[in-house]
């Protein structure tokens, strides 16, 4: 009888307790903050704001909590302070998160996936620009000094790991690593500059990636990832373009959303918006635009696979199609790059190399610096290179006069000769004019 009335005292417990707060992450980004709650179970929850000061107050019903707020790693420059508080109901956790700012937070759960369980997931957008980092706006370089930009887009991050390796590396960790090295490449070489769609271990909205790219008036949109199938054999890496189904789809999305054709770049928006609103002419263009893209992208793919299977192995020798949402642009050519498989137990060890990662960068960049050598965008620096007309550089931070000779193929002499320098010393932020070769 007594072990039947323990057994039912525990199964009363069990029930008041149906679910457990294990841990709270904090992911700050450009954008916003995300917290996620990982739960043991799906959880049931309401939440409301409160002022003077600015609290997020999350109640969590049937739960209880595992948590020590000692252990959250807090970096948001938002979120104050963690800590919980009285719930209305004994069986509820009441969670607090104290704010500088009041904010209009974004409450939803999230199914178990990968490592990650139950979770419930509480987006904080940031209310003003001065709280959200900003690419620095640059003025519209004069025309034949207009440089070629790549955006780079590490593929996952923060909150979304991407594949997860036999020894549990994950992919977000690898991408970023490799595009920090691909973007160092391409701002080192004259004429050419990255922007970055994340630069650190956040989630970026796959939407948002393309419109970071078009902000920064790129010229082409390289992500980058690695690839993971159940089977650990398959090794190599691979380039993506987008499908021609996937595009008739977004063309589709596109002549919706007049409002945003605007913002096409390549002068696409700016004959769009002269249509007077015209569906036929604007499909016209559109369509231009994307068959343009699409060609571009298979075209710069065939030149990266060419210099990747120099240096590493390749798992497919032909760009491959794709239905893909971050290929999606219809005036950005856009490739999606696998470095390799870290399934494969050998290639993940090899993808958390340094000197691997860097071989991969050195390999896509020098695809895409091949590409635009042959085929410079009008009014660029690389389009002047290539007439002979005259170049100007500006001396950047660790630059000096025998480096910025050796990069433009002219002697040290001669540059400063032309320059009228009566040293070998340059500041930074001074403006050479390259002799022609």
């Amino acid at each position: 009888m007594k072990a039947i009335l323990v057994f039912i005292c525990f199964w009363f417990s069990v029930s008041a307790w149906a679910n457990q707060l294990e841990s709270i992450r904090v992911w700050p980004s450009p954008d916003n903050t995300r917290i996620v709650l990982d739960m043991s179970s799906a959880p049931a929850y309401e939440y409301f704001m409160l002022t003077n000061p600015h609290r997020l107050v999350v109640d969590l019903r049937q739960t209880q909590s595992r948590v020590k707020f000692s252990t959250i790693n807090n970096n948001s420059k938002l979120i104050t302070t963690v800590r919980n508080s009285t719930p209305p109901v004994a069986s509820s956790y009441r969670l607090v998160f104290e704010l500088k700012n009041s904010v209009k937070p974004v409450v939803f759960p999230l199914s178990p996936a990968g490592d990650y369980g139950h979770r419930l997931v509480v987006d904080l957008p940031y209310s003003d620009s001065s709280r959200a980092p900003q690419q620095i706006a640059r003025k519209p370089a004069p025309m034949g000094q207009k440089e070629v930009v790549i955006a780079i887009d590490a593929g996952h991050g923060g909150e979304d790991p991407g594949a997860v390796g036999p020894k549990k590396n994950h992919e977000k960790h690898i991408t970023l690593a490799i595009s920090r090295r691909l973007a160092d490449l391409i701002n080192k070489e004259p004429g050419m500059r990255a922007v970055m769609t994340r630069t650190g271990d956040y989630y970026v909205n796959l939407n948002r990636r393309s419109e970071i790219a078009r902000k920064g008036r790129a010229d082409l949109l390289l992500s980058i990832h690695a690839d993971s199938v159940a089977n650990s054999g398959p090794r190599g890496a691979s380039v993506w373009v987008l499908s021609s189904n996937r595009a008739n789809r977004e063309m589709a999305g596109w002549l919706e959303k007049q409002e945003r054709q605007s913002e096409l770049l390549g002068g696409v928006g700016e004959v769009i918006s002269q249509t007077d609103g015209n569906p036929y002419l604007t499909r016209t263009f559109l369509d231009l635009s994307m068959d343009k893209s699409r060609a571009d992208s298979y075209a710069i793919s065939e030149h990266i696979l060419s210099a990747m299977g120099k240096v590493v192995r390749l798992h497919k020798s032909k760009p491959e199609h794709a239905s893909l949402a971050v290929l999606k642009s219809p005036d950005i050519p856009s490739l999606l790059i696998e470095a390799g498989f870290i399934s494969n137990p050998q290639e993940e060890q090899l993808l958390l190399t340094a000197t691997h990662q860097q071989k991969v960068a050195q390999a896509v960049f020098n695809g895409v610096k091949s590409f635009y050598r042959q085929n410079p965008p009008s009014g660029t620096m690389m389009a002047s290179q290539a007439t002979g007309k005259p170049q100007k550089h500006t001396v950047r931070t660790g630059e000096s006069l025998s480096l910025i000779a050796t990069r433009y193929g002219v002697s040290v002499t001669r540059l400063k000769g032309h320059n009228r320098l009566q040293s070998d010393v340059v500041r930074i932020g001074q403006v050479l004019d390259i002799p022609g070769s």
